[in-house]
């Protein structure tokens, strides 16, 4: 009976919400995974020449331009894939879907590029880590003597055809850490996101005995495996907050933790079958987000949703949805499914929406990206503050001048200051009426600007506004005080020769 009472709440739900549901927050994330395993969303082109070193990076900008357009602000990144990687490293080699052959060298940096252009258009870029799988036997001999499997075998199991780490076994902490602290270290990074950091689907017969017997301590199979994929975790968060505190550590666990008391997983869930025991992170404070893959329908969906939201912890959910079930080559999913899910998601106040993958989100299959930038993602959106890191906000950012042109305005200020060494950077609000109330995601014209300057030249008349400001946003997310450019009355005179 609970059960149908869930199911006609849902139903009524989705009838209601979307009248309210494309209401603009100004906080909410809005995340895809750009998926680089095989160049399925990313490249087409392999680098083998200047040339087509050119074409691999200007697909890549017009990938993240369309993104903009839609005003997406987290692009999920997929930096290490399968035992191999998409930056220098002197840990594994170059992946094979950058150049065609694996270790080969692409010529240019494609983390460090993929950051300066995320990073230039306002939006936030997080390392995307596969974690405990290496590959399968072919991909495994296509890395040759550069493998996890030959230089550390002893951390290394085989497991169905495909190779894995072993959780049990300390050294996979290390090797792991080291990953991470190549990457924190050398890049301006936003977020490490760690991917399938878990055993194995039906793993219980995953071979481990030997690991267990050595590490077990006399707890069950089951709590040692999940003990040690939290351990792990711990590691990894650990690892990078000493580092660089404000870069935001976040996992995509599976989408039902846990069978609830409003319906079960059907024997598909985090904690049970694969030791994910996400809520544990969130409860020791070793996580700072969470992207559940709720690629789910109906009841499999709503009930978990629910469940994210009361056990969130103070921490961030971003639930995953499954847009690749749009594709008539999938299961062929109606739009209106992912239009429920995102006015329900933001209707219990979960802290936004990510999707799989980005070639169907911006191939816009079944019109899922139409929908998005005509009702959704009308307006800007920002990532909130991290306040259980830092809650101290920046100075505000000081001397106005504001210079108006024929077509748009030009904004420039004096730096703000934090209680940081790293530098902040900025947003840029205007309104037509003054004061401009900077809560509200229709003043906000730039979440990021790191320059103290702001050119806007709009495209059309009506995006035209009257009163401009400016704040300061730490790398923790910590916003200021606005700092008005101009006022009523009051705004200097500026000449033709100023404008020119």
């Amino acid at each position: 009976m609970y059960n149908r009472l869930i199911t006609i709440y849902i139903v009524i739900l989705g009838f209601i919400i979307p009248l309210s549901g494309y209401a603009q927050p100004k906080y909410e994330i809005r995340a895809t995974w750009l998926t680089t395993l095989g160049g399925l969303d990313w490249p087409s082109h392999k680098a083998t020449s200047a040339k087509t070193i050119e074409l691999q990076k200007q697909e890549l900008c017009k990938t993240l331009d369309a993104l903009k357009r839609a005003n997406f602000n987290t692009v999920l990144f997929q930096t290490r894939l399968r035992g191999d990687v998409i930056y220098p490293s002197a840990i594994e080699q170059f992946t094979e879907s950058l150049t065609g052959h694996e270790g080969g060298n692409p010529n240019y940096d494609p983390l460090k590029f993929a950051i300066e252009e995320c990073h230039l258009r306002g939006m936030e870029l997080h390392a995307w880590i596969v974690t405990i799988p290496i590959g399968n036997t072919r991909q495994v001999k296509l890395l040759g003597k550069k493998s996890v499997t030959r230089k550390q075998p002893s951390i290394c199991k085989l497991y169905k055809g495909t190779w894995y780490l072993d959780p049990g076994n300390p050294q996979t902490d290390n090797y792991l850490a080291s990953i991470v602290r190549e990457i924190v270290s050398r890049y301006d990074i936003d977020g490490i996101h760690l991917d399938y950091i878990r055993y194995p689907e039906r793993a219980s017969d995953f071979p481990d005995q030997s690991t267990y017997r050595k590490y077990g301590k006399k707890e069950s199979l089951q709590q040692w495996r999940r003990n040690n994929i939290t351990r792990i975790v711990r590691r990894i968060y650990t690892e990078t907050k000493s580092l660089k505190p404000w870069v935001k550590v976040s996992s995509s666990p599976v989408g039902k933790y846990n069978d609830t008391k409003r319906y079960p997983s059907r024997g598909w869930n985090a904690y049970e079958v694969v030791y994910q025991d996400a809520l544990q992170w969130l409860k020791e404070g070793i996580h700072d987000a969470l992207f559940p893959m709720m690629y789910f329908q109906g009841n499999h969906f709503y009930p978990f949703a629910l469940d994210w939201q009361e056990n969130k912890n103070g921490r961030w959910i971003v639930p995953g949805l499954g847009i690749y079930f749009l594709h008539p080559k999938e299961q062929n999913w109606q739009l209106d499914e992912v239009v429920r899910q995102i006015s329900f998601l933001r209707n219990i106040k979960l802290d936004g929406q990510a999707y799989f993958r980005n070639r169907f989100l911006v191939d816009n299959t079944k019109g899922v990206f139409d929908e998005l930038k005509e009702h959704f993602y009308t307006q800007p959106a920002a990532i909130p503050a991290m306040t259980w890191i830092d809650s101290i906000a920046p100075s505000v950012p000081a001397n106005p001048v504001f210079i108006p042109l024929d077509k748009g305005v030009k904004l420039s200020w004096k730096a703000s200051t934090d209680n940081s060494s790293v530098p902040v950077y900025y947003r840029i609000y205007a309104s037509n009426t003054y004061p401009i109330d900077i809560t509200q995601a229709s003043n906000l014209i730039e979440i990021r600007t790191d320059s103290t300057q702001y050119i806007f030249c709009p495209e059309v008349p009506w995006q035209e506004r009257i009163y401009w400001a400016v704040t300061a946003v730490d790398r923790y997310g910590n916003e200021s005080q606005p700092l008005e450019m101009n006022q009523p009355f009051t705004t200097s005179y500026v000449t033709k020769q100023e404008k020119r």
